[in-house]
């Protein structure tokens, strides 16, 4: 079992990269006799829920699979649930599942008697590497991605890397973009072993899955370390090719596309956008392409089937929390590991830029 440990100004809380059981024990600790409530969804629960709510002596609550979990109507029935069950402020909430579980139940918790404990066991790719950690909890609204929410830092989070075997390849794909990401912030080094590596992480290489996740989980926990509640700029690296993706996301429907998909068009989308504003060579944004395509993963708009669709993308991405004084703040590089601020993108250049980027 990897233990690290996650340093933040609100409290600190550790990251357990192992087998779920052994994590358990932490659970049942934490709970201090009060039964623990388990929020999943129906799939996830029948392949890994089962035995470790048992062994918890957990009570389960299930939400709708995938982004419809997301929803208004998925968070007033969780927390009619959680009235229901009535725990008290220092029972645990145990969010199994993907991003979307983790986001839904950490927001419930977070509201439900001003804030229950939550413990994060990821169950995906993506989850394990990035949403699990950090505190950030939100559903979709308005045709928004992720537009309602709170900072609810965990109390925990177990992430068992053997959850990954039940995983398709288009999941996997899709969460091996958020780990890409931490090289290209500011660790080069980082994606120069995806590019020898990445392969046997997809493949299902243990060892190699074990690595990925935990120099994923470090680079997120100290960069959120920085700037908790993602104000002072610092954090909003971590949305390296999220302003675009998360339009994309929305222009093509909420759920249609994968997460880890959109975001790997939109991180593809800033370096190339980067290198048409000065700031990156060319070379660089060659290999983030190449290395992207390599795995399997989109970085055209056509390839997601919107193709033409790049004036629609500006008008979502006019509604970025980043946004301040008219301008469009996003997250580019001056090359890899090397991603900034950038407060001052004129709405009129970036729309002629995706005008051509089809």
């Amino acid at each position: 079992m990897t233990s690290i440990r996650v340093e933040l100004s609100t409290g600190n809380y550790d990251v357990l990269v192992g087998p779920a059981e052994a994590g358990a024990e932490r659970i049942l600790h934490l709970a201090a006799g009060s039964v623990p409530i388990m929020i999943s969804e129906p799939k996830v629960f029948a392949l890994h829920g089962s035995g470790l709510a048992e062994r918890l002596g957990a009570r389960p609550i299930l939400v709708p699979e995938g982004e419809t979990a997301k929803s208004w109507i998925s968070l007033h029935r969780l927390l009619e649930e959680l009235a229901r069950l009535d725990p008290d402020r220092d029972t645990p909430v145990v969010a199994l599942g993907g991003g979307s579980v983790g986001d839904v139940a950490g927001l419930a918790a977070s509201l439900f008697k001003r804030g229950l404990p939550i413990v994060h066991v990821p169950t995906t790719l993506l989850a394990q590497a990035d949403s699990a950690v950090g505190g950030k909890a939100a559903i979709d609204a308005f045709g928004q991605k992720n537009i309602l929410g709170a900072f609810h830092q965990p109390a925990l989070v177990i992430a068992d890397p053997d959850y990954l075997d039940t995983l398709d390849d288009r999941q996997l794909r899709s969460g091996y973009a958020e780990i890409v990401k931490y090289g290209l912030i500011d660790d080069p080094g980082f994606f120069a072993w995806c590019e020898e590596n990445g392969r046997g992480v997809l493949a299902g290489h243990r060892d190699l899955r074990r690595q990925a996740i935990v120099a994923a989980i470090r680079s997120k926990a100290r960069i959120v370390a920085g700037d908790v509640e993602d104000r002072a700029g610092r954090r909003a690296l971590l949305n390296l090719g999220h302003s675009f993706g998360h339009a994309i996301e929305a222009e093509a429907g909420i759920g249609v596309l994968l997460h880890g998909e959109a975001v790997a068009i939109g991180m593809a989308l800033a370096f190339r956008f980067s290198t048409e504003r000065g700031h990156c060579p060319a070379s660089d944004t060659r290999r983030v392409l190449d290395h992207f395509a390599a795995m399997g993963l989109p970085v055209r708009l056509a390839e997601a089937g919107m193709g033409g669709a790049g004036s629609r993308l500006v008008e979502w991405m006019a509604r970025d929390k980043k946004n301040k004084g008219g301008s469009l703040a996003l997250v580019l590089a001056r090359g890899i590991g090397l991603a900034f601020l950038d407060r001052s993108i004129p709405p009129e250049r970036l729309a002629a830029f995706l005008a051509t980027s089809a």
